[in-house]
Formats: C-alpha cells, structure tokens, sequence
C-alpha cells in the first residue's frame, strides 16, 4: 500500500468499513461488560459511593485511554497505512536510534501474554452465565472445549466465516446498550455518575478504593486493538464506529450499576451484575450471544498475536516461524507455532484458574505495562511530527500518571495470580531481547568482502571444464545490501572449499521493508551472463517466495536479453529455458574454540538454542527443497587463547 492509497484508504468512511471494524475491532473491549463490574464486586459488599464510583472511572478511564490516545491521538501515527506498537516503533527508530526497541519489544512481549488470558476470560465469563440456569454446572470442559475448535479452526483461515463477525458484534453492541437502557428505568439518575466528582469520592473515601482501579482497568484491555487493526479497516472507519461502541458500552455499565444500586448491602454472588440485567424470557438467548461474541473477540486477539509476532520475525526480535496465508484477504495470516503455543497456554489458565472470577486476578496487569510502553514511544512519535515541546509534556504526562496509577493498582494481583502473566511476558521479553542481541553479534562478525577482485577468479572458474559444474545457476543469499560487497563466507564456499562451478553466479538480497505490501525488485549486472546482483525490496506483510520470485525474474532477464543462456550446452536438454539452479545456504554453528565472557556465553547459546525452534532458512524464504544445499561454518565470537603444545622427546 503506498502512502497516497493509504492516506486514501485512511480518510474513507463506509458502511462495509465500520461494520468491518465493529467486529474485528472493538471485540476485546467489547466483551469487557460481562466482567469488569464483576470484578470490582468480587468479595465486596454493594455501596452505592463504590457503584456510582465505578461507572464514573469507567467511563473516564474510556475517554482519556481510549478516546483520547488511541481513537484520537494513536490512529494519527500510521506506517504506510498498518498500526501497532512495531508499526509505531519502525516509525520512529531512524530519527531516535535502535534503543527503543527496548520499549518496543517490552510493549509486545506483556500485549502476546495478555493474550494467553484473554480468550479463556471472556470465553469462561459468558459460558459461566449457564450456572444461573444450572448452578452445579461445570464451566471448565465447555471453555476448553470452544478454545480447542477456536484454535483448532485457524489453520483454515476466516475469510468466510469473517464476514459475520460484524453484523454479530452490530447485533451485540445493540443487545447490551438496550439492556442497559431497560435496566436504567429503575434507577435514571445513575448517569449522574458521569461526573468525575463520583470518581474521586470513591478514591478518597472508599476503604481500598485506590486498588479498585486494578479490576476498573479491565475496562479499557481491549485498546491497544484499536492501533494493531487500523490497517484492516482505515482510521476513519474505527474511529466512527467507536462512537456508537462507546455509547452501548457506557449504556451497559449504567444498566449494571443500576441493579447494583438496587442491591445495595448485598453481594453480587457467582453470576456477573451482567446476567442479572438480562430478562428471563431472553435469558438463554442471551448467553448464546454473548457466547458468540467472546469467540468472535478471541478469534480477534488471536489474529492480532499472529500480526505481532509476523511484524517481530520482520524486525529480527523474533525466531523465524512458518507463517501461512491461509485466505484470500490481504494480510490474513497464520502461524502454526504460534497457534499451538496460544492454544495450550489458554487451556493451562483454564485449568490453573477454572474460573472467570479467579483470571480476573491475573488480566490487565501485563496490558497496562505494554500501554506504558506505547505511551513512551508515542512520546518520541510527536516530536518526529515537531509538535511543541510544552505540549509532548503535558500529553505524555497525563497519560503516564493515568497508566501509573493503574499499574500500581494492579500490583495487587501479583500475589492473586498476575505472577502469572507477568512471568509469561518476562520470558517473551528475554527470548525477544536474546533473539535481538545474538542476531546483532552474529551480524557484527559477518565479514563482507569486495566482490570485484574475486570477478577475474568466478569467470574463469566458470569457464574451467575439467571442473564439473555444480549448476548453470548458483544462487547464495546475502544479508549484504550492496552488489559491490557479499558475505566471505560465501566467497570461501564458492574458491576455498570444493570450487563449485557454475555458468552464473547469483547474489541475492531480500529486503524487508517497513511498508507492509511492497513487491519489488532491482538487478546489478556485475559481469554480464557471469555474476548478478538481485535484491528483493518486499514489505513486512509478503510472504518471500523466494524461489518463485527468482524464477520469474530470471525468465525476465531471458526474455528481455539481459542473460544470455543459449550457448549453454545442457540447453538443448532442459524445457526451462533458463537453466537449473541450486540455492546454497550458508548456515553458522557456534564453535568450540569461543573462550566468551558468561552473559554472552549465555546469550549466544540461547540463540542458537533459539535457532533449532524456528524454521529453517529454506522454508523461510520459500526454496524449494529440491534445490536447496547447506553448508555449514564455525562462528568464532571469542577465540580461545591456546597455550603451546610441547613435543615430548
């Protein structure tokens, strides 16, 4: 997508675009009625200074985090039309240095294990609706059940099945804020809540009622969504259709509170102040829909973990997985590694905490750290857009105070449970940061070497018949950016090792760009029908077909004149008429002759521990096996320093 399509794309309202966001979008936050409220409740007492509190820092927390940074302020801050903290993070790194990839990596590390929670919560807290029907029901087999097809039915894509996630979220939106109104007969004057003076009291004079902010936090989780899908559905799109969420949304939170007003002295019991709202006659309806709108807003959170972790293989700070592009719609994709990964980590918090009232003690506390991380680079984002000093300040800060206060409220739930989550992202973060560091040392050791003196030696070993040909087309990939300079360890394959003859040396470079949907390509002829030089300028969305790609370039070059294959004998043998090929890859193995201080001991073997759980070169680039050699070479970081052998007489 290049920029004037994207501006173009970004600026279009449509019914298809906001029904589109609607359901994809807004699921995470929009599922958070069945269990916010619930969650301040929970071994509480009714009051009626906590219920009116509760809805008015509802309803703030929704404007100043949601509304404000994220509708408002975040969606402003698009590469090439995607969004996301590495979309945002790519935005910024060539004006502030590679450093902020630390807040970078930390934010997706903490938003992936929010992740792990966050299906099996909605999920368990609309199945657990059952248990005013049948109150010895055991929710546990049901969850498990959903989140085991849910997972199980990614492999297929949802490109179908995705076009009724919009008008079953219009129907969910609507249900919750006519329930609201319905319940807000009894008690209409609980809007009075909207008043950040209700707020405040609840702060100031409830017992505890600072750490009530933890569970009140749950009602803004969703957000960061609103930034990771903007590229599916336009900025304009999100931002209009937020209008009519955020008025069902704050609808039901005044019907809930409504009841609790009603109940004041009491408990609020097993069963969500949600499901006390709903009339009996549409009762089980009702915990269908909410059912459905669950698995539609996990399916969503799932989409986006592929997307994370997609745009984090791009950047390096992630181990290559197989990543599949399961449907036709542009940016559908799926990672099998990742999936299963999810799917256990979900089940294990269904069984460790079997019920919704237990995970709410472990939800929002990893979420909170990776919108602190956004806000700081956000932070940086405004003075690339040159907006005044005074002004970066007074944002940044107020989000920072809001985000802090949350974060310390949160800390409650470490000891309940938020160890959990909070261990799960530290283990992400460190992969993530091991990854990261052990790709820069490998890369800082990668020597590149003029290819132009070695041009004499590659012709007239091309042209040397008592060697046998290797291949007519030799193709090494380079991580070098430049047809003046290639790896030496490729340069050793080719001389130093066995000398592999081929008609045509090819070099080639797969550039991942920052946008998401480039598909480009530019050729150095270095020695004409001897030695080339392709790079493949391909955006971070783009699957690298390598293999493909290279062939169809190649057959370009043919047909254009600029390779000249006729004279070569096996020609009058071969249909291609291109020649065979054979991709050489050079893979690296930590040596034994490395002496290195523990830290980068440590990191280096990590790596390449790291290295055996991704996937192989071959399959990340697309080769065809058939085609496809690797050779292996010693990485020396440290070298040992050996003493002298004595010769024994």
């Amino acid at each position: 997508m290049s920029s004037t399509s994207a501006a173009s794309f970004h600026k279009r309202i449509t019914t298809a675009g906001t029904l589109i966001a609607i359901g994809i979008v807004f699921g995470d936050i929009g599922t958070s009625p069945l269990y916010t409220l619930n969650a301040v409740f929970h071994d509480r007492v009714i009051t009626e200074d906590v219920a009116l509190g509760a809805l008015s820092a509802i309803f703030w927390t929704l404007f100043f985090q949601t509304t404000l940074k994220y509708v408002i302020l975040t969606l402003q801050a698009d590469n090439k039309g995607e969004g996301g903290i590495f979309s945002l993070y790519a935005l910024i790194r060539r004006y502030w240095g590679r450093w902020l990839i630390i807040p970078a990596m930390a934010g997706g590390a903490f938003l992936m294990a929010d992740g792990i929670i966050t299906p099996p919560i909605s999920v368990a807290s609309a199945i657990e609706g059952l248990q005013k029907i049948k109150p010895d029901i055991n929710t546990v087999p049901i969850v498990i059940a959903i989140l085991i097809g849910l997972f199980s039915f990614q492999q297929f894509g949802t490109g179908r099945i995705g076009k009724i996630f919009g008008p079953v979220m219009l129907v969910w939106f609507t249900f919750i804020g006519v329930l609201g109104i319905m319940a807000m007969w009894q008690a209409p004057g609980v809007l009075k809540a909207l008043n950040p003076y209700y707020a405040w009291i609840m702060l100031k004079e409830v017992p505890g009622g600072f750490w009530l902010l933890g569970s009140i936090f749950l009602c803004t989780t969703g957000a960061e969504a609103l930034y990771s899908d903007m590229g599916h559905c336009g900025r304009n799109n999100i931002r209009i259709s937020w209008i009519y969420v955020k008025i069902m949304l704050i609808l039901s939170y005044a019907g809930q509170t409504a009841w609790l007003l009603q109940h004041t002295g009491e408990e609020v019991g097993s069963i969500s102040p949600f499901y006390h709202i709903v009339p009996d006659m549409i009762y089980n309806p009702s915990v269908i829909i909410a059912t459905l709108a669950t698995i539609i807003a996990s399916q969503a959170l799932i989409s986006g973990c592929f997307t994370l972790i997609n745009e984090a293989i791009r950047l390096d700070i992630w181990p290559r997985h197989r990543v599949v592009f399961p449907g036709d719609i542009k940016g559908q994709i799926y990672i099998p590694f990742i999936n299963w990964l999810l799917m256990a980590g979900c089940i294990a918090m269904v069984l460790h905490f079997k019920e919704s009232t237990a995970m709410e003690a472990a939800f929002g506390l990893s979420v909170t750290l990776t919108m602190i991380m956004s806000t700081v680079l956000i932070n940086f984002y405004l003075y690339v857009k040159r907006v005044p000093t005074a002004l970066v300040v007074l944002i940044t800060g107020i989000f920072i105070i809001i985000e802090g206060a949350f974060l310390t409220a949160n800390f409650q739930k470490i000891v309940e449970g938020g160890w959990i989550t909070l261990v799960i992202g530290a283990v992400l973060f460190i992969t993530m940061l091991v990854w990261n560091k052990g790709r820069n040392i490998k890369r800082s050791l990668t020597k590149m070497v003029p290819i132009e003196p070695k041009i004499d030696l590659l012709k007239r070993l091309s042209n040397d018949e008592e060697i046998p040909k290797y291949a007519t087309n030799l193709v090494y990939l380079t991580s070098s950016g430049s047809p003046r300079k290639v790896e030496q360890t490729a340069i050793q394959s080719i001389l130093s090792r066995s000398p592999k003859r081929a008609d045509i040396y090819w070099f080639v470079h797969v550039n991942v760009l920052d946008e998401p949907y480039a598909m480009r390509y530019h050729v150095d002829t270095i020695v004409r029908n001897d030695v080339y030089f392709l790079e493949f300028n391909l955006g971070f969305r783009v699957e690298p077909r390598v293999d493909y790609y290279f062939r169809q370039v190649v057959s370009e070059l043919v047909k254009d004149g600029e390779v000249d294959v006729s004279n070569r004998r096996e020609q009058y043998y071969q249909a291609s008429g291109i020649g065979d090929f054979r991709f050489l890859l050079l893979e690296s193995f930590l040596s034994y002759d490395n002496d290195m201080p523990f830290i980068k001991r440590f990191v280096m073997k990590s790596y390449f521990n790291l290295k055996l759980l991704s996937v192989k070169e071959a399959v990340n680039f697309g080769l065809d096996p058939s085609n496809v050699t690797v050779e292996m070479y010693p990485l020396v970081v440290t070298p040992v320093v050996h003493e002298k052998l004595v010769r024994e007489k």
